[in-house]
Formats: structure tokens, C-alpha cells, sequence
């Protein structure tokens, strides 16, 4: 059971090494360094997001600074990134809201930008504290608000139509009704894991086999930062899942994908985007002004279990979140209905009508 877990964390593991590399050979050599000094406090994931964020400060430079225009990239000198002043910074993330590049407009909303500035503070952070600069623009900058957007979710109707349809497949178009009967049982069985667990995309593909335990109704996932933990779904989930295991015994996976429990019609472990195609695809069917997504399937969780059981605690333990105040902040709006219906519960006076 190990081997085969590690088989595939390991693979999305190496995978991303060497795309990161690839970006850190279009890229100054010193950001190397930068790169081995977090390699054991950060997952592979987080330093590709990093490196693609580093990309796209150094096209900047070289597109915007008339000294940087002269030279390629990856001879880009330290001296050019010590001489910039906080405001260089601050125009650098203004031009991240829209900006063009191979002929294509790019955007970039408040989180990304946000996250961009804080790869930047990492990375001169870096630079300033090892003495490869002798000052660190990027930490008098202040940090953008975010603000506050709607959790988009499921209602329970919604839901309950979007399994339907799963179940039915009449809605779908001739060409996807062609694939359907191959799939359904198999679609059933992640989107209810997904609606009944409120488990992230990643960490669906990632189950074995062996990851699951009918006996106990419960899974073994990976989370975020490299965790495993244990997650308990009802009746509901563990039917849809024995129908589908009864199934998946029939098919043989392509070799290296024997134990993954999720597999495409290729007989190939899901990947990601495969999901977030199944999803647009089913969701499209129950509603066109939401735009459903693996994630959104995730607060449709999250909301439903708070709202049954109002314990913010439980909600972020479920959903693996380390800090409590951001499952507050997703949820915030629900907290504001708790307290707005309990003005109908307290009555003063009999009514006399």
C-alpha cells in the first residue's frame, strides 16, 4: 500500500521538479539558490507557483526597464533589483491587472495579485537576509485588499439534480450520451465523494484502492502540506462508491495505475483537469448563471455541514483548513443569515390582529 501511494505522490512530485527547472533556466542563475533554500519548507507545487510568478517579474523587467530591455533575461544582475524603489513595485502589480504578451491579454484579479507580491517579498526577502542586496524594496509594500466575494454553491435542489442528471444522462448532447453509459456509475461515484466529503480535486485523484475503508466509510487522503488523514462520508457516498468498485474490478488499469481508484477511459489514474471537465459538464445541465467548479463543489460541502451544525470548528477540520478565520471568512455570510432569522424567534408582545 505504501509503495503504490508513494508511486503517485512522488510522480506529481517529479513532475513538478522538472517544470520547475525548466522555468529556472529561462530565469537569472541566482533564483536558483533562492529555490534550493525553500525546497524543505515548501511543496513542489508551491515552488513552481512561485517560480511562474518570479517569470512574470522578470518579463516585466525586461519588457519595461530600459537597462533590463539591452540584455536577455537570465542576465538580469542583482544590482538591477536592489535599485528598484518600492513604487517600481507598485506600478510592476498595477500592470498585473491587464496586460499583453504574445499578441494574448492577460489579467490577473486581487488574489493573484496578491500572490504574486508575496512571492516577490519571499524572494527579495531572501536575497536581503544572505546579503546578495543591500535593501528590500518589496517589504515596503503594502499589500492589496482583497475583497470579499460571494461563495458561489450548490442549493440542495441543485444538487439533488445535478446527481440526477449524472444518473439519467438525457440532457447531455448525442456525443457525450455516446460515452455516458461507460462513465456514469464512475461519475457518480466522484461527484458524490466530492459532494458528500467536500475533499479537494487533488486529493480525489490521488486515492488508491487501498485508500478506502466500506467498513469504517471512511478515506485516507493526502491534504495539503503532505498530511494524511482520515475522512468519514455517509450512506449515501459509500453506495455510490460499492457500485463503482464493483466496476472498477473489471477493468485493468495501464501498468503503473493498477491501485488508483479513479480512472479515466484511457484505463489512466484521472487527472485534474478530467475532473473539472466533468463537473462543467454535469453543472452545466442543473445551472447556467453559477460557474460550478471541482472547488465550488467544496463550499456546496462546507456550507450544507455548517449549516446543519453551525460549528465553525468542525467545518475547518473537515476541510483541512489550517486556520479557523478562513473557513470564517468563507462563510461569513451564512453567520450573517443565523443572526438576521434570529429576529423572528423573539416575539415581545402577543400580536392582537
Amino acid at each position: 500500500m505504501e509503495n503504490h501511494e508513494k508511486a503517485y505522490y512522488e510522480k506529481v512530485d517529479i513532475d513538478n521538479e522538472l517544470k520547475l527547472r525548466k522555468q529556472l533556466a529561462a530565469l537569472p542563475p541566482y533564483c536558483k539558490q533562492y529555490f534550493i533554500a525553500i525546497e524543505s519548507k515548501t511543496q513542489s507545487r508551491t515552488r513552481l507557483a512561485y517560480a511562474y510568478d518570479l517569470s512574470c517579474f522578470f518579463d516585466y523587467l525586461h519588457e519595461n526597464n530600459p537597462i533590463c530591455k539591452k540584455m536577455s533575461i537570465t542576465e538580469i544582475p542583482l544590482s538591477i533589483l536592489e535599485s528598484l524603489k518600492p513604487m517600481d513595485l507598485e506600478e510592476y502589480l498595477y500592470n498585473l491587472k491587464v496586460y499583453e504578451k504574445d499578441g494574448m491579454a492577460h489579467t490577473n484579479e486581487e488574489r493573484g495579485i496578491k500572490r504574486k507580491l508575496s512571492s516577490l517579498r519571499s524572494f527579495y526577502k531572501y536575497l536581503y537576509k544572505n546579503e546578495f542586496i543591500q535593501s528590500n524594496p518589496a517589504s515596503k509594500v503594502s499589500t492589496p485588499k482583497i475583497h470579499d466575494k460571494n461563495i458561489i454553491r450548490l442549493d440542495a435542489d441543485e444538487v439533488a439534480n445535478l446527481l440526477d442528471e449524472v444518473e439519467s444522462g438525457e440532457n447531455l448532447t448525442k456525443k457525450q450520451q455516446m460515452f455516458h453509459d461507460r462513465t456514469k456509475v464512475r461519475d457518480l461515484a466522484l461527484l458524490t465523494l466530492m459532494l458528500g466529503t467536500g475533499i479537494r480535486v487533488s486529493e480525489c485523484v490521488g486515492l488508491d484502492l487501498d485508500d478506502v475503508d466500506l467498513k469504517n466509510n471512511g478515506i485516507k487522503i493526502h491534504r495539503k502540506g503532505g498530511a494524511e488523514v482520515v475522512v468519514y462520508f455517509g450512506e449515501e457516498v459509500r453506495n455510490a462508491l460499492c457500485e463503482y468498485m464493483e466496476e472498477r474490478k473489471l477493468i485493468t488499469p495501464v501498468s503503473g495505475d493498477e491501485n488508483a481508484l479513479f480512472l479515466s477511459m484511457q484505463k489512466r489514474r484521472i487527472g485534474v483537469r478530467a475532473v473539472e471537465n466533468l463537473v462543467k459538464k454535469y453543472a452545466k445541465l442543473v445551472t447556467n448563471l453559477k460557474n460550478i467548479t471541482p472547488h465550488k463543489l467544496r463550499s456546496t460541502y462546507g456550507t450544507s455541514l455548517y449549516r446543519e451544525t453551525g460549528d465553525i470548528y468542525l467545518v475547518a477540520d473537515v476541510l483541512g483548513h489550517k486556520d479557523v478565520n478562513t473557513t470564517k471568512k468563507h462563510y461569513a455570510a451564512i453567520e450573517e443569515d443565523r443572526r438576521r432569522s434570529a429576529a423572528k424567534y423573539v416575539h415581545l408582545r402577543e400580536d392582537e390582529t
